[in-house]
């Protein structure tokens, strides 16, 4: 049964699969990398980080009605995952058997920075096709799920705290012995406000509703940017002179956002540790898979861009790098109980199946009891599921430039990375990713 449940999911690496997929992407192979992502998972019922890695390997490629198709898909799946009906009792029942067997059985639901980007990447989308009225609707999704997810926190530690407290459970990792505790307990990971908000979905509402002409609603957004990573200037400086801006005639220029996503997201990958559980009041030391933070792609941050003889100042934004490990952490309790739920019925089971063996001495006995052995190293292995294709910094850089098609710059330890742009309107937004050493570039149609 436990074989059938599984499937495959318990055995794969998805760090693996896609450290693969982006290494293809990187080098400008977008069609091949999505081939491959599509050869990996062939299954006819795809799940959510399928259509997210899909998504953003489409927008790469400039395919924004694709990659926005794939984006809707992963957006009803993560409703699904939050409602009642069938959906609600699969969710269940895969959380149940990851009690027992492995947490890679319980529904991908996304982690709640994967949510907020989601949201956000696609307001980015509507901009590229030149729609700012559907990316408002996006934006303001955005900032409505935050709120959900604040309020859903506050009852899930609660539900872990009082559950560990009944059942004795350690839930800190630093009780973990080797596990690498600097990956997640830095100043920078507990300087955040929290693991899901970000300073560039805020400031891209505040552009984007002065974009609309709605000043009264850019201010909050960009006033929440600054709150969320304060000391930057050039977040700042959006709030200063806002309705001067808003209400000045077109004088032929363009104020351009340009967006720079450097690397990817960081991995997860599956590590030994061992957990002190309490079984027959014994204090054991039990050898259990855990998530580990590791960066698998990194590029300097750039400082500025030019747009010909026109250099902007950058400025980081977000980090997705921080806000991953910033969830980790925060999950680790949750992930904790569940590790010591698996072990003390695996070390239940094993005694119970080995007692009976050597009181039954027969071969039914004494296999049962390796099965269960054999299924406990089976099944050891920890959750490194995550949305890969995200950036792992995002900067961002902001100007008023003459419009018509120019030439953005942006250099790198490799080098110099240049494409063309056409800038038209009063607004723009241009979004360059760095991967690896490909550079792609997503430019906003004309639209205001």
């Amino acid at each position: 049964m436990v074989l059938l449940l599984s499937g495959c999911a318990a055995m794969r690496s998805y760090d693996a699969e896609l450290y693969t997929t982006l290494d293809r992407a990187s080098t400008g192979g977008v069609d091949g990398a999505i081939q491959l992502l599509e050869s990996n998972n062939r299954l006819p019922d795809k799940d959510l980080l399928y259509y997210l890695e899909l998504g953003m390997l489409q927008r790469l490629g400039g395919r924004y009605a694709e990659s926005q198709k794939a984006w809707t898909a992963a957006n009803a799946r993560i409703q699904a995952s939050t409602e009642g009906g069938l959906a609600q009792m699969s969710t269940l029942m895969r959380g149940m058997s990851s009690y027992v067997i492995n947490d890679k059985l319980r529904a991908y639901s996304g982690h709640d920075y994967e949510k907020v980007m989601l949201l956000t990447y696609m307001a980015l989308n509507h901009v590229a096709m030149g729609d700012y009225d559907s990316a408002r609707v996006a934006i303001k999704q955005a900032h409505e799920l935050e709120a959900q997810i604040a309020e859903l926190h506050a009852r899930q530690y609660a539900e872990v705290e009082e559950s560990a407290r009944q059942r004795g459970a350690r839930t800190s990792f630093k009780e973990l012995n080797g596990y690498p505790i600097e990956t997640l307990d830095t100043p920078e990971v507990n300087a955040l406000r929290n693991g899901y908000q970000s300073a560039l979905s805020h400031y891209l509402a505040g552009f984007i509703y002065e974009a609309l002409g709605e000043p009264s609603l850019a201010a909050p957004g960009y006033r929440l940017a600054n709150e969320l990573q304060p000391g930057q200037p050039l977040l700042e400086e959006a709030l200063r002179g806002l309705d001067e801006r808003v209400a000045a005639p077109d004088d032929g220029m363009t104020d351009v956002l340009v967006i720079i996503g450097t690397g990817s997201a960081p991995a997860l990958q599956s590590r030994q540790f061992a957990l002190p559980v309490v079984i027959n009041n014994k204090l054991l030391f039990l050898s259990n898979a855990f998530p580990v933070m590791t960066t698998t792609s990194w590029e300097p941050l750039p400082t500025q861009v030019t747009l010909e003889q026109h250099a902007l100042p950058a400025a980081r934004i977000a980090s997705i790098d921080l806000m991953a490990r910033r969830r980790l952490k925060d999950d680790m309790p949750g992930i904790m109980l569940r590790a010591t739920i698996r072990s003390t019925v695996s070390a239940t089971l094993q005694y119970q199946a080995q007692r009976a063996a050597d009181r039954e001495s027969t071969l039914a006995m004494a296999l049962a009891a390796g099965i269960i052995a054999a299924g406990s190293v089976a099944f050891a292995s920890a959750d490194d599921r995550t949305w890969r294709a995200l950036p792992s910094e995002v900067s961002i850089a902001r100007g008023r430039l003459p419009r018509g098609t120019r030439t953005i710059t942006l250099h790198t330890p490799q080098g110099a990375r240049s494409a063309a742009v056409s800038l038209s309107g009063r607004y723009a937004v241009v979004d360059l990713r760095l991967l690896r050493h490909q550079l792609f570039v997503n430019a906003s149609r004309e639209a205001r």
